[in-house]
């Protein structure tokens, strides 16, 4: 069974840093793109950045210039840097990934809340 395990949330001080961690566990065969999403109270579902098998990446707009996604492929880890944190990014930070495991899916993490806040 394919899991994603996100780390490394939680509170910090507005222009602060967080580094997000995500590792995939389980039968894996291929891991295609990787990405992060954010829900904030009342707001939907928000693309953060996403990292294709190649490297490529994509920050949000809200977030650029304030955020990095890179992967480690044999860790089958995807991590997340986010710097001058403000108060608008608090919002429960969600990983997902397409995975290979008895056919191609679409996986996602239980969630990891970051408060930025004074």
């Amino acid at each position: 069974q394919v899991q994603l395990v996100e780390s490394g949330g939680g509170l910090v001080q507005p222009g602060g840093s967080l580094r997000l961690s995500c590792v995939a566990t389980g039968r894996i065969l291929s891991i295609a793109t990787m990405g992060w999403y954010r829900q904030a109270p009342g707001k939907q579902r928000e693309l953060v950045a996403s990292i294709a098998i190649g490297g490529s990446t994509n920050c949000a707009d809200s977030l650029k210039g304030r955020c990095t996604i890179s992967r480690d492929d044999v860790k089958r880890t995807v991590y997340l840097q986010m710097n001058s944190l403000k108060p608008e990014d608090t919002a429960v930070y969600f990983c997902n990934a397409r995975i290979r495991s008895t056919g191609w899916s679409d996986y996602w993490g239980q969630g990891a809340q970051v408060t930025v806040s004074s």
